[in-house]
């Protein structure tokens, strides 16, 4: 069996974030969750998916808006649970204030599903502001010391807006809490590698792997940027309260055709993919650092986790199986290599 050769889960049963301390590892019945405590012990915590949806939000373009906002949900509901597994929840509040008291009273139990929910509209609406809108507004302003031209005030927004992306990851990418994260980021793409290599899942198997992935989200949000640029360069007006609401609007559309790209690249390999994942890559150079042994212990523990519980029947399979299978064959040769001499 060639070390090359795809999971055959081909990047569909397996994904995975970096969070707080840990890695959370996603399969296609539940999410494992592995945070180093403050102990130093690594606490796995797994949580199976509850809700099934329509076979709608699979097709594709539409499935694509579907995973981006179940990953914004996911994502914020995580980095919480991370925060308090890794011990790092000690602020207290006042338990007797006037506003907690009204707040309980009018939603119960649900208070972290509606903050969270609360949490995901308002980093859509800055995403959206930030990205969209902000660069229209720019664009409209240089294009009009350049004569006014449509198709070229779509080209300067599709760079403005690559501009303020890249400028915003290198800001984040330099506080010191974040640098942690992209650490184990890295650790979970040298694990997810060392899987889909069909490879024992050992510190010394993780570490050799690269901390690049053509799934990445990093990669995603890459496409977003430059498949946003083709797109207003054919869907244009001088009308500017109608080319930003075309900018809000076809955000969904945009997203599904860059999930649409990212899903195939992750399951091709050839020089048109190599094209389309080259961005990604480059830029996973910052949103991604070389783990420790450590990092790479949690997001292990996190696969491993999602492993034992996902039926291989759904195409998941045991990747310490695999492992065995191809030493077995190894073992194999050798012996009718020792027969025939």
């Amino acid at each position: 069996m060639s070390d090359n050769k795809q999971c055959p889960v081909g990047g569909k049963g397996i994904g995975g974030q970096a969070v707080i301390e840990g890695v959370m590892m996603r399969g296609r019945e539940l999410y494992a969750m592995a945070v180093r405590g403050p102990e130093g012990d690594i606490k796995l915590e797994k949580t199976f998916f509850t809700k099934k949806r329509p076979a709608w939000f699979r097709l594709p373009l539409v499935r694509g808006v579907v995973s981006f906002i179940d990953s914004l949900v996911l994502g914020m509901k995580i980095i919480g649970r991370s925060a308090e597994m890794a011990g790092m929840e000690d602020i207290e509040y006042d338990q007797d204030s006037k506003f907690e008291k009204w707040l309980e009273a009018k939603v119960g139990d649900k208070i972290t599903d509606y903050v969270i929910g609360i949490s995901v509209v308002i980093s859509i609406v800055l995403s959206i502001g930030l990205f969209m809108v902000l660069p229209t507004f720019i664009g409209g302003w240089i294009n009009g010391f350049l004569g006014d031209n449509a198709r070229v005030r779509a080209v300067i927004e599709g760079f403005v807006r690559i501009g303020i992306f890249l400028g915003y990851i290198f800001l984040v990418s330099q506080m010191k809490d974040i640098k942690r994260v992209f650490m184990y980021h890295g650790a979970e793409h040298k694990t997810i590698n060392c899987f889909e290599s069909y490879e024992e899942l050992t510190v010394e198997n993780v570490r050799k792997h690269t901390r690049l992935h053509k799934r990445c989200g990093t990669s995603f949000l890459v496409l977003v940027m430059i498949v946003s640029m083709f797109v207003f360069f054919f869907v244009n007006t001088n009308t500017l309260w109608l080319r930003v609401l075309s900018r809000i609007l076809l955000v969904p559309v945009i997203a599904g055709i860059s999930y649409e790209l990212i899903k195939w690249a992750g399951s091709h390999d050839n020089i048109l993919v190599r094209l389309v994942s080259a961005p990604g890559l480059a830029l996973q150079h910052i949103t991604t650092k070389e783990p420790d042994d450590s990092m790479i212990e949690c997001a292990i523990a996190a696969l491993k986790g999602v492993l034992e519980e996902e039926p291989e029947e759904d195409g998941i399979y045991n990747a310490e199986k695999m492992a065995e299978e191809k030493s077995t064959e190894t073992e194999e040769v050798q012996e009718t290599a020792d027969e025939d001499s």
